[in-house]
């Protein structure tokens, strides 16, 4: 059972960040400094596990951290926990973020579907379809309570929450990381229209849309695919077609692919390269000799 051993300030320095679900915001950290240069204090302490080891792991507190280190304090004031499970730092992590950060909807959808998953593990009595009776009572309330919070907090229902859950769960680490750097921000109405993607080719070929610009939303993601499927848009320059098949190849192959196709490639994209940047780029000749 985890306890709160110490409520105290620790070495800035000392702190671990790992495997965080989300990345620290420039915004985040500039709205903490301008609070602390107008308060002279840091509102909230931050969270940390203490290992065994005596490492020192945050749990909540992201970006109070990264202030603290900009502002090159050495102690920050912090709530130290011990015999802390994996599940209950990550559930503590999460439910500090929806409490108190302003998070955008794909963050929001990554959190809730990890808390789902993570307070199924704690509690599989609650899961659907086991032990109906207990599900529908108990602690399945927090979970139900939690869902209303947050229908309430974004002006949705507590179906479009479920909607927005199964989109956070469908998605993998690497389409989150490319729908985070995508030129229009992700809504809640996107997030609800992937939810509705069966086949997974789909889904990354609509991310792919989302995070190079091609597409303003889902829906007109999935129009653009669903068209060039049934070919009621056809392309006028074959070479066009062959560049989307070319971009959604790419799109799906993973890493290992993707660096084969370079290796068995680099020496003619080196050349193509040269050629658009109008510098001679002799590598075909360097690789002959």
């Amino acid at each position: 059972m985890a306890r709160l051993t110490q409520i105290d300030s620790v070495p800035v320095a000392e702190v671990i960040v790992r495997d965080r679900l989300r990345p620290v915001t420039e915004a985040g950290v500039q709205s903490l400094l301008a609070s602390i240069a107008e308060t002279g204090v840091m509102k909230d302490a931050i969270h940390v596990r203490k290992k065994k080891d005596g490492s020192l792991h945050l749990i909540a507190g992201g970006h109070r951290l990264e202030a603290a280190r900009r502002l090159d304090w050495k102690m920050i004031e912090a709530k130290v926990w011990t015999d802390v499970t994996d599940d209950w730092a990550r559930l503590m992590e999460i439910d500090d973020n929806l409490a108190g950060a302003e998070m955008n909807a794909l963050d929001t959808a990554v959190f809730l579907a990890t808390r789902k998953e993570v307070y199924e593990r704690l509690h599989p009595e609650t899961k659907r379809g086991v032990a109906g009776g207990l599900a529908r009572q108990g602690s399945a309330s927090e979970l139900s309570s939690f869902a209303d919070a947050t229908a309430q907090k974004f002006g949705m229902t507590a179906r479009q929450v479920q909607k927005i859950v199964s989109a956070g769960t469908k998605l993998v680490p690497d389409e989150v990381a490319k729908l985070r750097a995508a030129p229009r921000a992700v809504t809640l109405k996107d997030l609800t229209e992937i939810a509705k993607i069966g086949p997974a080719p789909e889904r990354y070929d609509v991310v792919a849309r989302l995070a190079e610009g091609r597409s303003k939303s889902a829906s007109e993601a999935r129009r653009a695919l669903r068209l060039e499927r049934e070919g009621e848009a056809p392309v006028q320059d074959p070479s066009d077609q062959q560049f989307l098949a070319l971009q959604a190849a790419w799109n799906r192959a993973g890493a290992k692919a993707r660096s084969r196709f370079v290796d068995a490639n680099g020496v003619r994209l080196i050349e193509m390269l040269g050629l658009q940047l109008g510098v001679e780029m002799p590598a075909r000749q360097e690789a002959a000799e």
